[in-house]
């Protein structure tokens, strides 16, 4: 696994003092990480190395590319492999993995293999898209019967951060957890993109057995975006609770699928966007 923290000398200016000082400065490391799928390359992810066998398995689910483990007969890294790069020098491939898919697994269509830099706002977006992911899905979540008290949710941000031991150190990355409707903690992971630590949270539940997350309530730690509703719907997770903003069209989406979509969960308030019959106060 590759480092997830670099220390780098930065130079402090400060005006009221006035005076500048220089010290070493912790940084979360981005690197990219290129996907292949029965050795042809179907995309490149920005993302902080660690769990990346976890990202590989979240990342082909919410893409409707597999829907249970047992779809990947092996993921493993090309480590020590060595490539022509188009600049011409020869580059590591550490950062490469390589999926074999099971048996009788359909591997991607030339129509869906993407060769694109995926960054913390990927994904497409309009109904047609809301459409799609309807049609992907392996799992219904609006007949979730899961009910979650409006305390427990409120408290679900303060756990996440708790366990955000990275960011901790640099303050440069994003946290996502999975939760059970009860509070309790499943898993944690973070990385410097919003998606990728979801698709690391995703990647886990399915390697234990927890996909579909009925029952589940997966928390991040920033805005609610469209491409995170549809992960979480993908996993047949219930309810995604954000500490900041949702936009439009994560709520159009979460109100189309019957999820539970909350934002703004801070500071004993929270604000329900759709999905407010799981939602008890009593």
């Amino acid at each position: 696994m590759g480092r997830v923290t670099v220390r780098r000398k930065v130079t402090t200016i400060d005006l009221a003092t006035p005076s500048t000082s220089t010290r070493p400065d912790t940084l979360t490391v981005e690197e990219p990480l290129e996907l292949r799928v029965n050795g042809t390359p179907l995309t490149v992810t920005m993302r902080t190395p660690g769990h990346d066998i976890e990202l590989v398995h979240g990342f082909l689910l919410a893409e409707g590319l597999l829907r249970s483990v047992e779809d990947i007969a092996l993921a493993r890294y090309c480590e020590g492999a060595v490539v022509s790069g188009e600049s011409g020098f020869d580059e590591n491939t550490y950062n490469v993995i390589d999926v074999t898919l099971a048996a009788g697994v359909a591997p991607p269509s030339a129509a869906s293999t993407r060769a694109f830099f995926t960054n913390s706002s990927c994904g497409v977006c309009g109904k047609a898209s809301i459409e799609q992911l309807r049609a992907q899905s392996a799992f219904e979540v609006r007949s979730d019967p899961v009910e979650v008290a409006a305390k427990v949710v409120a408290e679900l941000p303060d756990a996440l951060r708790g366990e955000q031991r990275s960011f901790d150190k640099t303050g440069g990355l994003h946290a996502a957890g999975l939760f059970t409707a009860h509070g309790e903690l499943l898993v944690v992971r973070e990385d410097v993109g919003r998606h990728n630590a979801v698709d690391k949270v995703v990647g886990w539940a399915l390697q234990h057995g927890r996909v579909p997350g009925t029952g589940c309530v997966l928390v991040v730690s920033g805005r609610a975006s469209f491409e995170l509703v549809q992960k979480s719907i993908m996993a047949g997770i219930p309810v995604l609770a954000a500490v900041s903003a949702p936009s439009s069209l994560a709520v159009e989406c979460a109100d189309d699928a019957g999820m539970t979509l909350l934002g703004f969960v801070r500071d004993a308030r929270l604000n329900v966007y759709a999905g407010g019959h799981r939602i008890t106060t009593a």
